[in-house]
């Protein structure tokens, strides 16, 4: 028996930014310094940490984003779908290769459509995943109006245009919490209810969410005060684990759920959750197979080690108890995980599709979805695909002028 499943809403896509998004949205003082797209020859670049490409005095020409220093290609590996899975590889890919949806709002919403995706929140390409780009520019005024400038093309045009089946993800400025704080809260006046941070601050240079003097704090209020959710993506620390520099890149692939484990760790028993008793995170591509154990080890650490240095005061009760509606786990292949629902509780799992990326499930998300949710009842099964998504990201039932695509599940049962 397969499983009827209702429109998705996947809380784990991607856009790859059209090549003039910053020459548009930028003031016009800072366009001569936009980043913007440069078609150049490129080669392999083996000490390349996050780009491992660089341009060549020859080769294949591929396009490029330039912005200050930098020089950096759309790596295939992050614009795949619809490729054979034989074909594809982490080799560049230029724009006029690309299958359109990945970066213009009518092929996306086709591409959608074909897949039973009814909403989806789309995390950055070329910021990357936090917007660790921005960070690590060296004027920090034309960061910050980069990161304004994506926000408003976020809100206004890439979502915007789309009917209410796009749902916005913003950026904020890592670098100044004050200011970032400002960013979150003007986005959430005009709706938007979803802010990308990092799994480990500390790997990028910041201060850690446990930090003593309350660095992210003025960040953390604003999302508490806005129901803004802070949504950490896998690789937003710019870095993965390995077991050795000898190990192939699938044994890195294998374990990038790790750098979620510890994020979680680090918020479930940092007290940031008991100081913002309205503060709302998600695990981005996280998957979720691994929470129960979390949880279970967390709560065992408070019981043994309540009221010694080894806890923060603040935390006055079991870890996994700040979890139900705030802690949310998303994936899209976790046979695992669905088994142990449960564990996790099915309230706080969400579903992904991760397109347009290698791991995508584009364009039989709901082949999956149908066989892996064969044996969950309606209501599970609603929660999963689309209710949890709802209710996190504070989103209405239906899209405004549509029907309540909710009441029409696709799928045959039998």
């Amino acid at each position: 028996m397969l499983a009827n499943v209702p429109p998705v809403i996947s809380v784990d896509d991607h856009v790859v930014e059209p090549p003039d998004l910053f020459l548009r949205w930028l003031p016009a003082r800072f366009r001569e310094a936009a980043p913007h797209i440069e078609r150049m020859p490129w080669e392999f670049s083996p000490e390349g940490r996050h780009w491992p490409f660089r341009p060549a005095a020859d080769g294949p020409i591929t396009d490029f984003w330039a912005y200050e220093d930098l020089r950096v290609v759309i790596c295939g590996a992050t614009a795949c779908a619809g490729v054979p899975i034989a074909e594809r590889s982490r080799d560049p890919v230029a724009f006029a290769d690309m299958r359109p949806g990945y970066y213009s709002v009518p092929e996306r919403l086709a591409d959608m459509d074909i897949n039973n995706v009814e909403r989806s929140l789309c995390f950055p390409t070329f910021p990357r995943f936090c917007g660790q780009t921005f960070l690590e520019a060296h004027d920090k005024e034309l960061a910050s109006a980069c990161v304004v400038a994506y926000n408003d093309w976020m809100v206004d045009e890439w979502c915007g245009e789309s009917g209410g089946r796009l749902i916005p993800l913003c950026l904020i400025q890592l670098w100044d919490p004050a200011i970032a704080a400002e960013e979150i809260r003007r986005n959430a006046a005009r709706g938007v209810r979803a802010v990308s941070f990092s799994e480990m601050p500390s790997n990028l240079g910041l201060p850690s969410i446990h930090d003593a003097d309350r660095y992210w704090d003025p960040v953390f209020a604003a999302c508490d005060e806005t129901g803004t959710v802070i949504c950490m993506h896998i690789g937003s620390s710019s870095g993965f684990n390995t077991t050795s520099r000898d190990a192939p890149a699938s044994v890195q692939i294998a374990l990038t759920n790790m750098n979620s484990q510890m994020a979680m760790a680090d918020w479930l028993l940092s007290g940031v959750l008991a100081r913002f008793p309205q503060l709302k995170i998600a695990f981005s591509e996280s998957q979720i197979g691994w929470m129960p154990f979390m949880f279970e080890r967390v709560d065992n650490i408070f019981n043994k080690g309540s009221g010694t240095a080894m806890l923060d005061p603040v935390i006055t009760k079991p870890p996994s108890e700040y979890v139900p509606g705030r802690v949310y786990g998303c994936f899209f292949e976790d046979d695992f995980g669905i088994t142990v629902r449960d564990a996790i509780g099915i309230d706080q799992i969400t579903f992904e599709t991760d397109y347009p990326h290698q791991d995508t499930t584009w364009p039989d998300t709901m082949a999956y979805a149908r066989r892996a949710m064969a044996g969950l009842t309606e209501e599970e099964i609603y929660k999963i695909a689309r209710g949890n998504a709802i209710t996190m990201l504070d989103l209405p039932e239906t899209i405004p002028g549509k029907m309540n695509t909710a009441q029409q599940p696709v799928g045959a049962s039998a």
